[in-house]
């Protein structure tokens, strides 16, 4: 398999350290292939859109480039699948169809040996976040993610739709999971989660409008600190 780059938005925060020390210890033992390294910018406030951006722009535009949150572990093969189909499909793949948050409880069954597939969870219906998998060349054709959206909440879904808009369809998904680890939750309130929530609306309002996503899309100028 050609080189394949994992990226991992990161900034230390305590309740974090556990979740992405097991995911680099992950990708050590069951892809030791493929080279990891982090991503942050020097903003007030983690901007994960903005980190997502800059860690995909870093590599050569034609080879894969994997963005894996730092709570988050795949199955090795469903996302070997999706590197594959990746490199031409023009199109972001998804490296699973379920996406299993396991909490305090299910965490601690993992770390005890338990296999992942057998750990107590949550399925998170619609979740279209975690891993992505892309080429630099195919996350430029649809704008990447807004970093508009500062702090926590909505970059995800947001992208999502401007996908579907504006590259014919949504992301490719491949049969498998993803298993999200425990960590404090994060605050979801205030003025800047507002913002967030408001600017959410207009990517609602543009769903489905090639030209109205597009526009929406193009008046996304970087805003974070490289």
């Amino acid at each position: 398999m050609p080189p394949v780059t994992v990226v991992i938005p990161w900034r230390p925060a305590p309740s974090r350290v556990p979740a992405y020390d097991f995911v680099r210890d992950w990708y050590a033992r069951h892809l030791p292939d493929f080279s990891v390294r982090t991503i942050d910018t020097e903003d007030d406030v983690f901007v994960l859109a903005a980190c997502r951006n800059r860690g995909i722009a870093a590599v050569d535009p034609d080879e894969v480039v994997v963005v894996c949150d730092a709570d988050t572990i795949p199955e090795p093969e469903p996302l070997r699948e999706a590197v594959t189909a990746a490199r031409a499909s023009g199109l972001v793949h998804l490296p699973y169809t379920e996406y299993r948050w396991l909490g305090r409880t299910g965490d601690a069954q993992l770390r005890a040996g338990v296999p992942a597939e057998e750990c107590e969870h949550e399925l998170v219906i619609g979740a279209c976040s975690g891993v992505y998998v892309t080429t630099p060349r195919t996350w430029a054709r649809h704008g990447g993610q807004d970093e508009r959206f500062r702090g926590w909440g909505f970059e995800d879904a947001a992208w999502y739709l401007a996908h579907e808009a504006l590259l014919g369809g949504p992301p490719v998904r491949h049969e498998g999971r993803v298993y999200a680890l425990h960590h404090a939750a994060e605050v979801r309130a205030g003025a800047r989660y507002e913002a967030n929530a408001v600017l959410m609306e207009r990517y609602r309002a543009a769903e489905g409008d090639p030209v109205a996503m597009a526009q929406l899309v193009a008046d996304s100028r970087p805003v974070s600190s490289s």
